[in-house]
């Protein structure tokens, strides 16, 4: 264990993050989680440590780079999976407020085991599909930012999250690879849901490619948005 919190230290250390020794054992925490029930269902198929801290916790906490999230007081992680990126974000910025939405009831009740065990507060989960939970005046355009690792179209990602963000806030998706012509194609629908397409942050973690697509909120999501539950995938905005 010390051997495997020693890496976890250097690699955060490597890429300028600092946390204290309660929040490293809280990541290690996590993990020894995620691996634990990963053999119940699927969560990931990346389960090596070294791995983990890489492309799952470094890569989520990266989004620090271009926003203060000491300033972001109100997160939505649509989409979360396994809890990323939203659990690490957590772990690192405990004063942030942020929801953790998924359609698998099971992942909820994953990230819930999560939740107690590394003793988080100002954590919200949320089963529920994202065309259902937009029209929710109780989420309706109340996050400061939105996030989403989940490997979907841009176009399909911006109808899901940016009805989520009030105006002024932003949406914030993590992508791989080239992302260039995928963000000029979405830029239609964004404009449609109210944003506004303001940036592209490219990064590497080792040899791995990463970019941020930055969606700001700038007029009110006109309430046809989104679409009923499926239409958004099966035919993204153009």
């Amino acid at each position: 264990m010390e051997d495997r919190l020693s890496f976890l230290s250097g690699k955060f250390e490597e890429y300028g993050f600092s946390f204290s020794e309660q929040q490293k054992r809280q990541f290690y925490t996590f993990y020894e989680l995620l691996i634990e029930w990963n053999q119940k269902m699927n969560l990931t198929s990346i389960t090596e440590f070294d791995e983990v801290v890489k492309k799952h916790f470094i890569d989520s906490l990266f989004i620090n780079k271009i926003i203060d999230l000491n300033y972001s007081s109100k997160i939505l992680d649509l989409g979360t999976g396994a809890g990323f990126p939203g659990i690490p974000l957590k772990i690192a910025f405990p004063e942030i407020k942020i929801t953790l939405m998924d359609s698998l009831n099971k992942r909820i009740t994953f990230l819930n085991e999560v939740i107690k065990e590394l003793k988080l507060t100002s954590v919200e989960t949320v089963h529920a599909r994202a065309e259902d939970l937009a029209n929710d005046k109780l989420y309706r355009e109340k996050f400061d930012l939105c996030v989403s690792r989940a490997v979907a179209n841009l176009s399909t990602l911006s109808e899901y999250c940016i009805p989520f963000i009030r105006i002024g806030g932003k949406f914030v998706s993590y992508k791989s690879g080239e992302v260039k012509s995928e963000a000029e194609a979405s830029k239609k629908a964004c404009y449609l849901l109210g944003g506004e397409l303001t940036d592209i942050y490219r990064f590497e973690i080792d040899d791995n490619k990463r970019s941020f697509i930055i969606i700001e909120k700038v007029r009110s999501t006109p309430e046809k948005y989104p679409r009923k539950s499926g239409t958004p995938s099966r035919i993204p905005l153009k």
